[in-house]
């Protein structure tokens, strides 16, 4: 594989390892809120309208963000019928083929996530409850989060293409 691809994989998949790395103590982050939320409600009487749907932002920015780290990690859920039999070449071969149907999924994600942090930055647009929060950071984390897939999918490409020819590109 050329130098630059090496540079490539190389680059992505640090950024990647650094953003899950950080991204997975946000499970901590909704604990707490959760948690203050379930005492201040129980112990109070005092009901908290925010933690909630900022237990939602917690969650959603957790999936999104560390998608890729989890990409990387092969941590995904995969159907094991006949892959398990195959020979690794023909394992990477087919590992690139999907990867080439999830870039597709992922543009599609991209171009409506832009369009909507688009609309939430130019409208202001904010949540539908008694909260209302605005909506827009949590759309351009979204919209980050796909762009690090799809960095991350084009780097799992490469790898699997090298695994293909018989190289390891790690």
């Amino acid at each position: 594989m050329p130098r630059t691809i090496r540079l490539y994989v190389r680059w992505v998949d640090a950024f990647n390892r650094r953003v899950g790395r950080i991204i997975m103590y946000l499970v901590f982050v909704m604990i707490g809120v959760l948690l203050f939320s379930s005492v201040s409600r129980t112990a109070f009487n005092s009901p908290l309208i925010w933690s909630v749907e900022v237990s939602q932002f917690l969650m959603a920015s957790y999936y999104l963000l560390g998608g890729a780290y989890s990409m990387q990690l092969a941590a995904h859920v995969r159907m094991d019928l006949f892959y398990s039999r195959w020979s690794d070449r023909t394992r990477a071969v087919v590992d690139a083929f999907t990867i080439v149907l999830l870039f597709v999924f992922l543009g599609a994600l991209l171009a409506g996530g832009i369009s909507s942090t688009e609309y939430a930055l130019r409208y202001g647009e904010k949540s539908y409850t008694s909260w209302a929060p605005p909506l827009a950071p949590i759309k351009i984390i979204m919209t980050f989060g796909i762009v690090l897939m799809l960095l991350q999918s084009l780097s799992t490409f490469f790898k699997d293409v090298a695994r293909a020819c018989g190289e390891a590109l790690e």
